[in-house]
């Protein structure tokens, strides 16, 4: 794509692309809105939106889809740069660059590094610009690109002109020398401002209005607005400097013409203080002062750019015309910092220029002096004659009013007569300049102070007649209708302004009443949403408020599936009814919601076609519809539409509610999601920690089973060995009566021994069945706190016993229960394994106890106690939390005092404090003798 096209081509685009509609447009909108963007600034940025909004509806692929969004998003970015708003366009053309770059265009690149310079030049940073320049040409010489290379060096030689005359035309010079018509119009019109810039700083100031001109034609003909406003300005100057102020208040009105359209600030404050400068030097100081003061209000945005500068060198001059040397002096000081900070030799020039002026005024001659000569070393080097003249004139009057040591060399009859003649003789080198009557005026008068009046007097015919020519009668009446002519369109401007303003007020004062009382009610709808932990009644919270607060014919929720593939409509409303489930492809082509997902931004079709909305089954089409992607920070759950059967349903404040709804609506399915994975995980962990205690039970009771019933097989072998020798000797020799009572003795023994080691095996048994039940089940039935007690401990001695401990039981017979023994007895297992894990060291022996007492009627307090290491103070608000433990990964799940926690405060109705120091740790359980009644199906599932 050329960088700049004419205006006939830009004419056939217009017409082409008229009756063409949807991304059949774009071929055209591209191209358009890239030469449009000084042409018609708002109209291209308005195709430029148009354009990436149809990107996604193309067939193209993804790579040269980013190339034309790169492209647009540069139209964006220019517009910023013209409008003064150089953060905000630096931060998009980085954007752009970065794509282009990625994607290897070149050209884009050219463009981009094109854009970057004159961001940095308008912000002052002018070697920034340059090596930006150079990066452009190099980017266009990656792909040959002739047009883009020259533009980059003509627009470098005219920067390098400002630092160093000299030495840009030994590196341009030659490069530029051609006739530059024979180039494409785009680049003459740079070749020509060169050349201008060139001529201007030789002091060829009609040879440069020349050039300025043909820049002026050129950069209008391609579409370079900004070119062109600057060359008529620089026309203007021109002109202003010959003197020939009729001509220079032409140009300087056509400028002024193309540039207050635009609204773009540094190229109405450039007209504006040029204007005000070729007042001044009609002696209109009123309108000068107004013109400069609302050029550096505009100005201000860009103080670092030459603009601000020329700006504040008017402003000293305007001061020193009106006498106020202070304020002079005040304004080339602030001239000389932006003049070093650019380096450029003119300015500097100027500035000192006017230091030294002002200091004579305020009678430091010194100072004055010093700063004067050093302008005009400047002026010389630079070969600026005009500079040159100012800064020798100031000089002789510095001599004429001081009294100091004459100049070295000095060839007149005083100093001052020395420097004016110097003046007179470098002003003879600038071509068609008319010399200024007070510069006459100062000749005759020192002429007539040295007594010789015939020169004096040939000093003041000079004057009359240059002072006539100056201030022609024409330059004058232009001048004051000029002036008129601001100040009613400033008038006019200002009422307006004001008119725009009240109105404005009044919009902002309704829009901040609307917002507050919308955002107060998206607040509360917002805490209603996020308060459910179930998805359907999120559902159905969105879609009450949908309703009330959106037109929504149609409504819908899609849900990602786990692996991201497809999105599934997981709700949907439909003119009252529900729609039908329904799954979409991620990567379907047509459908929105996919694409909304994909992209991860919101869609919204203004009005749609048959072809615009991908229709899903059992929905009927809409017109307009909005698709925002549900996301919970980087993660994106799914995507919420709302959708109308009339055009253009949701504007900018219904698109802000929706926006708000979702965020909303996502951040509560995600915590309904994590809190059903959190019950789930729950479950789980209980289960295991149920059936892991179930074993330890069983493997208890086996270990337990082993003695008695190991000794009475022990027993009866050896009741059979002895039953084996007695008819042994029956049958043999004989058997005396001391045997046979031995043996009677020995088989009644082993008979009670035999009978005790089963009767306390089955007992244990029958124990064990006992809690084996109440374990595995929520049965609630009445029971004796005493039995349950022993019952439940003797499950655990085998553990204990095996690490060394005691434990003591002193529970009172008779207290009798109505409530649920399994789940108690599980809490008193909790209890035993907590202190077996956590209270004793590994080589100390320890006692623990479980105690019961009737404190009141209908309650029993049972304490559970162990004289172990307690519990660490910081741990003490957190030993009832879920998955708290200090042996993770040594035996603890963190899950036993948290269940003991919930079944004596939920299941068993009571209540469970504990109570721990250096000596040990007592939990305490306050319970009703009768439990509340329970649905227990759910919690039966669980131990079941």
């Amino acid at each position: 794509m050329d960088m700049f096209a004419v205006d006939d081509e830009v004419a056939q685009w217009e017409a082409a692309l008229l009756p063409l509609r949807g991304p059949a447009r774009l071929p055209l909108l591209v191209p358009l809105a890239w030469h449009l963007r000084q042409r018609d600034t708002g109209r291209a940025v308005e195709l430029a939106s148009e354009g990436l909004q149809l990107l996604p509806a193309t067939a193209l692929g993804p790579d040269e889809m980013q190339l034309i969004a790169a492209r647009l998003q540069l139209v964006h970015g220019e517009a910023r740069w013209l409008a003064g708003e150089l953060d905000a366009a630096a931060c998009i053309v980085e954007q752009a660059y970065q794509q282009l770059c990625s994607l290897g265009d070149h050209q884009g690149c050219a463009d981009a590094h094109w854009l970057r310079a004159w961001i940095a030049i308008d912000r002052g940073e002018h070697r920034r610009g340059e090596d930006e320049l150079e990066l452009m040409a190099s980017a266009a010489g990656q792909v040959g690109d002739d047009q883009r290379i020259a533009v980059a060096d003509a627009a470098n030689a005219r920067w390098a002109v400002l630092h160093d005359l000299p030495a840009a035309e030994r590196r341009w010079g030659q490069r530029f020398a051609a006739d530059p018509q024979s180039h494409h119009p785009a680049v003459s019109a740079w070749i020509y401002d060169y050349h201008g810039l060139a001529a201007s700083q030789h002091s060829d100031y009609g040879g440069a209005a020349r050039y300025y001109i043909h820049c002026y034609e050129t950069a209008l003909e391609t579409g370079q607005l900004r070119v062109a406003i600057t060359a008529a300005i620089n026309i203007g100057l021109n002109f202003t400097i010959l003197n020939d102020h009729h001509s220079a208040l032409e140009w300087m009105q056509s400028a002024l013409d193309l540039a207050r359209p635009t609204g773009w600030p540094r190229s109405i404050g450039a007209c504006l203080m040029h204007t005000a400068d070729t007042m001044r030097r009609l002696g209109r100081l009123d309108a000068t002062e107004e013109l400069l003061q609302e050029a550096l209000q505009i100005l201000t945005p860009l103080s670092g750019a030459r603009s601000y500068a020329n700006a504040l060198s008017y402003l000293g001059d305007l001061a020193l015309d009106k006498n106020d040397y202070g304020a002079a002096l005040d304004a080339f000081r602030r001239m000389e910092q932006r003049a070093d900070a650019l380096q450029q030799a003119d300015f500097q020039s100027i500035a000192r220029r006017g230091q030294a002026h002002a200091l004579c005024y305020l009678e430091r001659p010194q100072e004055a002096l010093q700063m004067a000569h050093h302008a005009v070393e400047l002026a010389a080097g630079q070969s600026n004659l005009v500079n040159h003249v100012a800064a020798l004139r100031v000089l002789s009057e510095i001599h004429r009013r001081h009294p100091l040591p004459p100049p070295a060399g000095m060839t007149e009859q005083n100093a001052t007569l020395h420097y004016l003649h110097q003046a007179l003789e470098v002003a003879s080198g600038i071509n068609g300049y008319t010399l200024p009557g007070d510069l006459h005026d100062a000749l005759g008068r020192e002429y007539a102070q040295a007594g010789d009046y015939a020169k004096a007097y040939q000093s003041a015919q000079a004057a009359a007649a240059a002072r006539e020519k100056i201030h022609s009668q024409e330059a004058t009446n232009r001048a004051i209708a000029m002036q008129v002519h601001h100040q009613t369109e400033h008038a006019r401007a200002e009422g307006m302004h004001h008119r725009e303003l009240a109105a404005s007020e009044a919009h902002r004062a309704e829009i901040l009443q609307q917002t507050s009382a919308t955002l107060e009610r998206l607040s509360a709808i917002g805490q209603e949403i996020t308060i459910h932990l179930d998805a359907g009644a999120v559902f159905q919270a969105l879609n009450r408020h949908v309703q009330a607060l959106l037109a929504a014919d149609t409504f819908a929720i899609y849900l990602c599936d786990a692996g991201g593939d497809t999105v599934s409509r997981a709700f949907g409303i439909e003119n009252g009814r529900a729609l039908p489930a329904n799954t979409i492809a991620v990567d379907n082509p047509r459908a929105n919601s996919a694409r909304c997902l994909r992209e991860r931004r919101e869609i919204y079709v203004k009005e749609a076609g048959p072809d615009d909305i991908f229709l899903a089954p059992g929905s009927q089409l809409m017109v307009s519809a909005l698709y925002v992607p549900l996301l919970v920070g980087e993660r994106a759950l799914g995507v919420m539409t709302v959708q109308a059967r009339h055009a253009r349903a949701y504007g900018e404040r219904e698109r802000l509610i929706f926006r708000t709804l979702c965020a909303y609506g996502a951040i509560a399915l995600d915590n309904a999601d994590a809190y059903r994975q959190l019950q789930d995980a729950q479950t789980q962990l209980v289960s295991q920690e149920k059936l892991a205690a179930l074993g330890s039970l069983m493997a208890g009771v086996a270990h337990e089973l082993n003695t008695p019933i190991g000794n009475s097989l022990l027993i009866a072998s050896t009741l059979a060995q002895k039953t084996e020798e007695l008819e042994a000797q029956v049958n043999g020799p004989g058997l005396r009566r001391s045997e046979l009572a031995g043996y009677l003795a020995d088989a009644r023994k082993a008979h009670e021994l035999v009978m005790r080691g089963l009767t306390s095996a089955a007992d244990l048994v029958n124990s064990f069945k006992q809690v084996a039940v109440d374990r595995t089940t929520e049965q609630r039935r009445v029971f004796q706190l005493q039995q349950v007690s022993h019952e439940v401990i003797a499950t655990m001695m085998n553990r204990v016993r095996a690490a060394n401990h005691r434990i003591e039981i002193d529970v009172p017979e008779l207290i009798s229960m109505d409530s649920y023994p399994g789940p108690f007895g599980q809490v008193i297992a909790n209890f035993i394994n907590n202190a077996l894990l956590h209270a004793f060291g590994r080589d100390r022996s320890g006692t623990m106890w479980l105690r019961a007492a009737l404190p009141a009627d209908n309650r029993v307090v049972v304490t559970f106690g162990d004289n172990g290491g307690g519990i660490a103070p910081e741990h003490m608000s957190r030993i009832f939390d879920p998955f708290f433990t200090t042996k993770l990964g040594q035996g603890g799940s963190g899950l036993g005092l948290s269940i003991s926690y919930n079944i004596v405060t939920s299941l068993l109705g009571g209540h469970i404090s504990v109570h721990s120091s250096r000596d040990g740790t007592v939990f305490t359980l306050d319970l009703p003798l009768t439990a509340p009644e329970h649905q227990i199906a759910a919690a039966t599932q669980i131990y079941n």
